[in-house]
């Protein structure tokens, strides 16, 4: 029999399959022995590129970071990024937040930090990098991008307004201000992601009142 002219298996069909693996139904479903049925490979097979089953997930969350847009950081030449670190900030948070919730099921290990992966290095990196060519102080930035993780993987990790059953009746006796809590799971959407936004705004609008009073020195020149 000829050989096949492409591989049956590359590491972004592994990580592409495994993901839509997690996706569908969830981290515990992610095993050798399934992705290979997914593949219509043998399991053994996998390790050639993958050597170990946290090895592919690193791989996976990894791909997952890879979709966020980290091209608000960058300023032509170098430099602060264009449109200033607050603009930067609000569409860097945006275009994450969109990433996980997408993933969701991937949210816990994305969680974790950056470890050694590549694009989740890069991410930090650039906002790092962004704020302190902005004129944040090291420990500032250190400090933003932590909070900034907070906020949009707590947003990313469950929903508020789902929390919620739609039956009037568990709310309307003993929880004299919940009485339209039963409405709350078919806005979703928009309880969700206004209060992402309206949490974002507070956030960014605090620094930068912090970024006003930093002494004019470490602000950049208009240059």
């Amino acid at each position: 029999m000829a050989r096949p002219r492409s591989p049956l298996l590359s590491r972004e069909r592994i990580v592409g399959a495994a993901l839509a693996l997690v996706d569908a139904e969830g981290l515990p479903a992610l095993s050798t022995r399934r992705l290979a049925a997914e593949l219509g490979v043998s399991g053994p097979s996998l390790y050639n590129h993958f050597a170990t089953k946290d090895a592919l997930l690193d791989a996976v969350v990894d791909h997952v970071v890879g979709e966020v847009d980290l091209t608000m950081w960058q300023a032509p030449g170098g430099g602060a990024p264009n449109g200033g670190w607050a603009l930067a900030l609000f569409a860097w948070a945006r275009s994450y937040r969109a990433a996980l919730v997408a993933h969701p099921n991937l949210v816990p290990v994305l969680a974790q930090g950056p470890g050694r992966r590549a694009n989740a290095l890069r991410l930090a990196d650039a906002v790092f990098g962004g704020l302190v060519d902005a004129g944040w102080p090291k420990g500032d930035a250190t400090r933003i991008g932590a909070l900034m993780r907070y906020f949009v993987f707590g947003s990313a990790l469950g929903s508020f307004a789902a929390g919620f059953v739609d039956d009037q009746q568990v709310y309307s006796e003993d929880y004299p201000h919940l009485g339209e809590a039963h409405l709350l799971a078919d806005r979703r959407r928009q309880v969700d992601e206004g209060a992402f936004e309206a949490g974002l705004a507070a956030l960014v609008e605090g620094l930068a009142a912090q970024y006003g009073r930093l002494p004019q020195s470490d602000q950049p020149g208009p240059g």
